[in-house]
């Protein structure tokens, strides 16, 4: 069995600090939010989607290449069905409303997850705005719908393990390289960075394999608070830190 691969090396910029290539976010506390200023959820949500547009420019400034965001999970579906009816309403007046401002600043939209499970129009919406976004390259916006990570490593496991049965795949060849191959992040760069806001301290099954050697960033911080220089001092933590990938 082969080791895996060693993640890319990180950028450094002239001024010597390492710039992650690709950034997730678990965006935390739109409930918190709206309930301390005795607003309903939606208005968390919605201030949320507003703290999205700064960190997208934050995220473009500082030179990242991707950034994914932890929008649905799997486990979202629990929640109360009003709340996932705007959740759903506000995802599709986002992507009317700020799709021209995508296009505009080279933002190419990638989508994780089993997002089919939001209905056809919805679906067809979200792949027409794919469409017309996958020409731009100065960054790739990764959104994760209806996504949690232990489904999408089974679902690998599944896909490897039909291979084998119809002879494509030799089982004692399969190794960490060939579940990476299968998941639907392969073709992004590794993980580098992880910030989780509101002051939760778990990945909640957020890219459980992809943030093996991912540093960790928790903040108190609101997602709807967040803001342009909560990204920058992110990124200026992540440089300062020695990424040694178990070496020593």
């Amino acid at each position: 069995m082969s080791p895996a691969a060693s993640p890319e090396p990180t950028v450094r910029p002239a001024g010597g600090e390492a710039v992650p290539r690709h950034v997730a976010i678990i965006m935390d506390g739109n409930g918190r939010w709206a309930k301390q200023r005795g607003l309903p959820r939606v208005a968390g949500h919605r201030a949320g989607a507003e703290a999205l547009r700064k960190t997208l420019r934050a995220a473009v400034k500082n030179g990242v290449e991707v950034l994914t965001l932890y929008a649905f999970s799997s486990e979202n579906w629990r929640r109360p069905e009003q709340e996932v009816s705007d959740l759903k309403g506000l995802l599709g007046y986002y992507l009317e409303r700020e799709l021209d401002s995508l296009a505009k600043e080279g933002v190419r939209l990638r989508l994780i997850g089993d997002y089919s499970a939001f209905g056809p129009e919805l679906t067809q919406r979200l792949e027409r705005a794919m469409e017309r976004l996958e020409s731009n390259s100065r960054l790739t916006l990764v959104v994760a719908l209806n996504y949690g990570s232990r489904a999408e490593i089974a679902m690998a496991a599944r896909e490897l393990a039909n291979k084998a049965v119809a002879g494509d795949v030799d089982p004692s060849s399969i190794d960490e390289g060939s579940i990476e191959s299968q998941l639907q992040t392969h073709d992004l760069p590794e993980l580098d960075l992880l910030i989780r806001t509101s002051g939760e301290v778990r990945l909640s099954n957020f890219l459980l394999w992809q943030a093996a050697y991912a540093e960790l960033i928790f903040t108190p911080t609101l997602w709807p608070d967040f803001g342009e220089a909560d990204f920058t001092r992110a990124v200026a933590e992540y440089g300062a830190r020695e990424r040694r990938f178990g070496g020593r």
